[in-house]
């Protein structure tokens, strides 16, 4: 088990965690959960022997095998699946240690030593590991293409992957993993979770997504004022017992009374108005759910609302008739739909179907080819996405970026604002080069909300947000008046904020009839068809081969045919050729004796040089006969 006896520890001399003492068992899902900042990661440090605690005791079983996600991977010129199968250290170390033996195989204890080491290979499964290797890869959203390409020619976010594949490869009893869904879409993450589920080894995760904490994990680890505390149960549970503690603060207990009522009449108002759609019935069922959601985050140090939008057009934003995408690249083509007021749509669709695109095209980044883009004439346009972060001034705080933004604000009320995304006191002042991606999130965030926006367009918003965070922007979004499109994998934020779904696949965009569960559906079923092609693709591939071949028998069989009379006829005029050479070379001999010149018969003389003549005729015929055929035997050969 992994055994905590007065732990404490700090990051660069700010004491993090003290006097946590506890103990998790092998097998256990273990959810770590906390402020950013609060010292998961440095507890995952911990575990990994990277760092060392100020005090206490920090054990686990010292032959447990270790597997974590690397932070960094380096432009390799490695294939990408031979990148993730040195994931299993052991199946590579066997299969080196087999090509050292092989090259001594006359040696009688490198023999010996082969057959231990296919034996042990055996064990391990190991001449399954590429299968299982691909598999891994097929689950994160990589195509057979992929297995070959050098890592250096991937991307960032998917050598991040890369790095996930290489870690669940390992067979490992303890799996460390760090916000995994940060860089993957949602058919990824739930065919991760699935994966997580059966994993055999003690996990402890740190996700700031609940719906995959509730999915995955067993127990929660919460780290909250400097304090371990750790929950039996999912997520869910972990919030209902932290809800119960701070009704018992009378100060707290009201304040969940006043937002449990306002709570409930959101909800019936959004029930009065709500369509029969299922995504806006799953909607209801996740409202009714937020209440003891919104308790469990009574004390969160976020508080903000969107300001009221001054004006309103309808539609917001027009599409007809649209071609999209780069240069002679077309993505969609006749695209059609309307934005309108109260448009509250999530988008869903597989990773690479175009949803970034498609918001770029709403947010006015991007032209279409041809067709209509028509703004509403009130249109004021809200738009999030990750690459806002660069927009940032690394020199300037959160409180300059604000007086830029509304210069003639008194500076007080612009200080209050950003207290309600956490920047108070001296981090309003600080520099944002040197905030965490959490912090940069929160600044952009508060930003653009500021600018008071009827159509929300939020590309992967919670990227980087803590829960309470995430939760509080969660709230906000409920409460706007303005319209959103939303791609999010967070599930919990699509379920609490969007009246419908949107499906982007095969270059189009569709609404989708169903709800997260039904998308979910939706996946396996286009995985498994997707399956199904391949093995009928391969089939077809194997039926091309036996095709091939047999055409290459039936060529070769030709082929042999034509070339048996030949061969025969070759055989003849061997045959043929000795006995006129002997016949030849006897004749000459006789010719050559003296005496034959003497004889008075001339007959006999003529007789044998017309026979000698006709010998070396026949011969010469014969051999070039021979030639040709051998020419011929040569040719049918090479075909």
């Amino acid at each position: 088990m992994i055994l905590l006896r007065d732990l404490g520890f700090s990051r660069n001399g700010e004491a993090l965690v003290t006097g946590a003492t506890l103990q998790m068992h092998p097998g256990w899902k273990v959810g770590l959960t906390g402020a950013n900042g609060c010292g998961k990661s440095s507890f995952l440090g911990l575990l990994r022997g990277e760092l060392h605690a100020d005090r206490g005791d920090l054990e686990r079983p010292p032959g447990w095998v270790l597997a974590h996600v690397a932070q960094d991977t380096p432009a390799l010129p490695d294939a990408a699946l031979d990148f993730v199968l040195d994931g299993d250290t052991e199946l590579r170390q066997i299969e080196r240690d087999l090509a050292a033996a092989e090259d001594h195989h006359d040696d009688h204890h490198a023999g010996e030593q082969i057959g231990l080491l296919h034996s042990r290979l055996s064990e391990i499964d190991g001449y399954a590991a590429p299968a299982r290797a691909a598999a891994l890869m097929h689950g994160l959203g990589f195509s057979d293409e992929d297995f070959q390409r050098p890592v250096a020619e991937f991307s960032g976010g998917w050598r991040v992957r890369l790095n996930l594949a290489r870690a669940l490869m390992c067979r490992s009893d303890l799996l460390l993993l760090d916000e995994p869904t940060n860089h993957l879409d949602l058919d990824a993450i739930i065919w991760l979770e699935e994966w997580l589920k059966s994993y055999a080894g003690t996990l402890i995760l740190i996700s700031h997504d609940r719906d995959f904490l509730d999915v995955v994990t067993s127990h929660i680890l919460a780290i909250e004022a400097g304090r371990m505390q750790l929950f039996t149960g999912n997520y869910s549970a972990c919030e209902r017992a932290r809800a119960e503690r701070l009704a018992n603060d009378l100060a707290l207990a009201a304040k969940q009374k006043r937002e449990a009522a306002h709570l409930q009449s959101y909800i019936d108002r959004f029930r009065a108005k709500a369509s029969k759609a299922r995504q806006a019935q799953s909607r209801i069922k996740m409202l009714a759910k937020m209440g003891d959601i919104q308790a469990a985050h009574i004390d969160t140090p976020f508080s903000f609302s969107f300001p009221e939008p001054s004006g309103f057009s309808d539609p917001l934003l027009l599409i007809d008739d649209a071609k999209v995408g780069y240069d002679k690249t077309v993505i969609f083509d006749k695209l059609r739909f309307t934005l309108r007021p109260d448009s509250r749509i999530g988008l869903l669709g597989r990773n690479g179907a175009g949803k970034s695109t498609l918001m770029k095209l709403l947010a006015g980044e991007l032209q279409p080819l041809a067709g209509v883009r028509e703004e509403g004439r009130n249109l004021k346009l809200g738009y999030f996405a990750q690459h806002q972060l660069e927009q940032l001034r690394p020199a300037e705080s959160p409180l300059w970026h604000m007086i830029k933004l509304e210069p003639r604000t008194r500076e007080q009320d612009l200080r209050n604002y950003l207290g309600g995304f956490d920047f108070r006191g001296n981090m309003a002042d600080a520099p944002c080069g040197r905030f965490s991606g959490g912090e940069k999130t929160r600044l952009a965030l508060a930003l653009m909300i500021r600018t008071a926006p009827n159509l929300l367009l939020l590309d992967e918003p919670t990227n980087h947000l803590d829960l309470e965070m995430r939760e509080a922007l969660t709230i906000a979004l409920q409460e706007t008046e303005a319209g959103m499109v939303l791609v999010s994998h967070d599930r919990h934020l699509l379920r609490a904020t969007c009246d419908e779904l949107w499906l982007v696949a095969d270059g189009r965009v569709t609404p989708f009839d169903g709800d997260l569960d039904d998308y979910a559906d939706w996946l396996n079923q286009s995985r498994a068809a997707e399956k199904s092609a391949e093995r009928e693709k391969s089939q077809q591939r194997r039926e091309g081969e036996a095709d091939a071949a047999r055409k290459a028998a039936k060529v070769q069989e030709s082929a042999l045919a034509a070339r048996r009379p030949l061969q025969k006829e070759s055989e003849k005029l061997e045959q043929q050729l000795a006995a006129w050479q002997g016949e030849l070379k006897l004749l000459e001999t006789r010719l050559a004796d003296p005496t034959l010149y003497a004889d008075a018969d001339s007959r006999l003389l003529d007789d044998l040089t017309l026979r000698q003549n006709l010998l070396t005729r026949n011969i010469e015929t014969a051999e070039s006969r021979w030639l040709e055929i051998h020419e011929l035997l040569d040719n049918t050969q090479e075909t």
